[in-house]
């Protein structure tokens, strides 16, 4: 049992899961662990193939068939695979979490359990100013010895918190009052449960640079706890999701200007041939240069 009375569970392992490393400790004190899953990689071609009656194939095709699907947005096998994970994180990291609507979620509350004194405090280094670009965002960090001071400000004002929170408690106070004035920073903790489509549009918004700094933290953990289980999605993913961009209509009508040139036009089609891409992404590719 955990400070709130939560069962701590162990995924079971198999052939996808032993050998990994499930857990991951997550800012300075919450943590982030796989409970449950269901399927892999090869439930998504089971999926696809099912639509047009067809089995197993080879692994280089049941890759290619996973890149296919990503590539081109066929975004329901992804969600033959589904992940539960049991999370601890800051309440203001929370809040943004529980955005994402395409889960099931159940929080520990504090209606009905106390909150026990621990609360996030940022590291030097992530006391920053805020950014002149980003409204939503940090910027450069202060120097040391005013984040310092920063930081002695978060863990004072967290400490009174508390100190008023026990004295309302220990004065027969109900909890679901007492609570109201606990700052954003106290820990959490829920259990989390998600397809993997839903789930890797939930790890492109958040990890994304202008994502704040501790839910990147979190989302990076369950993209490298993950990876192992599904390694050709996660692959498919960062390639055509996470690492890609987009071009708007009027993007493209710039671009279309510069193909006109026969000399750009002919370097790129000798590009496209050279490349690494397969056959069929060359193919998509100068179909979209088109």
């Amino acid at each position: 049992m955990n400070q709130y009375g939560v069962q701590k569970q162990t995924l079971l392992l198999t052939g996808t899961t032993r050998g990994v490393n499930l857990e991951r400790n997550c800012l300075d004190k919450g943590f982030i662990r796989l409970v449950d899953k269901m399927g892999d990689d090869s439930s998504i071609v089971q999926a696809a193939r099912v639509s047009y009656g067809q089995g197993a194939k080879t692994p280089e095709e049941d890759r290619n068939l996973i890149r296919y699907l990503m590539r081109n947005k066929h975004t329901s096998p992804f969600e033959m695979v589904e992940f539960k994970f049991h999370v601890k994180a800051p309440i203001f990291v929370f809040r943004q979490w529980q955005r994402h609507r395409a889960a099931s979620i159940n929080e520990c509350s504090l209606r009905y359990t106390e909150a026990k004194d621990e609360y996030y405090v940022p590291e030097i280094n992530q006391i920053c100013y805020q950014s002149k670009d980003n409204k939503q965002g940090r910027a450069m960090p202060l120097d040391d010895e005013e984040a310092s001071f920063f930081k002695t400000q978060f863990q004072l004002e967290s400490n009174v918190a508390f100190d008023r929170y026990n004295i309302k408690l220990n004065r027969g106070m109900a909890k679901e009052l007492a609570r109201i004035n606990l700052p954003l920073s106290t820990y959490s903790e829920m259990y989390w449960k998600m397809d993997l489509h839903n789930l890797f549009h939930f790890l492109k918004l958040r990890l994304h640079p202008y994502a704040q700094y501790e839910i990147r933290v979190y989302a990076q953990a369950i993209l490298d706890i993950i990876k192992p289980i599904v390694p050709i999605s996660c692959e498919a993913f960062e390639d055509y999701i996470l690492n890609a961009q987009n071009l708007s209509g009027q993007e493209v009508k710039v671009l279309n200007e510069l193909f006109k040139d026969p000399f750009i036009a002919e370097m790129l089609t000798t590009l496209i041939e050279q490349s690494e891409l397969g056959t069929r992404e060359k193919k998509e590719l100068k179909n979209k240069l088109i």
